[in-house]
Parts: C-alpha cells; structure tokens; sequence
C-alpha cells in the first residue's frame, strides 16, 4: 500500500438547497476523502438536524458532473450556468477554470429527492487536491487488499 494512502483532506463547502417552490436554503457540507478509500468522497450535509446527512460519491462521479450531466439512480450530477449576481453569494475556495457555474447534485433514496448547487469552481479546487493524493487512474494501488478482505469475511 502506497504511504499516501493514510491521508485525509476536508473541506467545507457552501451549498444551496433548492426547494420545489424555487426558494434557495443556503446550507454547509462539509467534504472528505482519504487516500485509504482512493475511489471515495464523503459528503456531510449539516441540514440543522443534530447529526449531518452523509452522503459517499464517487471522486469520479463528481468530476465528470463538473464537465456535463453524469450519473443515475440515486445520484445525478451536472454543471449548469449562474449569473454573475448568484456567482457573489458563493463562497469559493480555490481556482479553476469552471468560473459562472454551478455544480447541481440531486440526491434521491426511500425518503425523499433533494438538489443542491454547489460552486463549481470550489468543487474542482477540492477535486485538485485529492488528485494530490491519489492520482487519477492510480487508485487501485492505493486499496490493501488484504485488509479489505479480512473487513469483508469479519462482517460476513
């Protein structure tokens, strides 16, 4: 297993929660991902309750979303434009060349549907650093396969 694989990186992120009556909700998410879970971005939705909603995608999920409409099932993402008035509202951390989009999630499961815009331009600057840690294409030699075997027989 590869030395970077105990890593971590967070971040958080300001979303937007659209309701059916196209009312915004400005909520916090905040991010994970871990060299130990290569393929894996974590997703805490702090939606007021005590505990956050946690959410686990695809690292390449998301970065395909940020580029055109990928997904399905439980989870579709796609980039969509925002004018210049909303791009002020969102609190961006680092740079990229997705400036004047938004990252849209939609999220569904036995409870309900909900869907969130996220910067896009902090959404890649997050992407860009766990690319840092795990290169694209180089997961696999990030899993200890053996430790996950022996987490898979234990549960079983």
């Amino acid at each position: 297993m590869n030395r970077s694989g105990s890593t971590t990186i967070s971040a958080e992120l300001g979303l937007r929660l659209v309701v059916p009556q196209q009312t915004i909700v400005p909520l916090v998410a905040s991010m994970y991902y871990s060299g130990s879970d290569p393929y894996a971005v974590r997703m805490a939705f702090h939606v007021g309750t005590d505990e956050p909603v946690e959410w686990i995608f695809a690292r390449d999920l998301l970065a395909a979303g940020i580029e055109s409409r990928h997904g399905e099932g439980d989870v579709l993402v796609w980039p969509s434009p925002v004018s210049c008035a909303e791009t002020d509202d969102l609190d961006v951390i680092g740079s990229a060349d997705v400036s004047g989009t938004v990252l849209n999630i939609e999220l569904s499961s036995p409870f309900g549907q909900a869907h969130f815009e996220a910067p896009a331009q902090a959404m890649s600057a997050f992407l860009q650093r766990t690319y840092q840690i795990v290169p694209a294409g180089q997961e696999s030699g990030f899993i200890d396969i053996e430790t996950e075997l022996n987490d898979l027989l234990r549960s079983a």
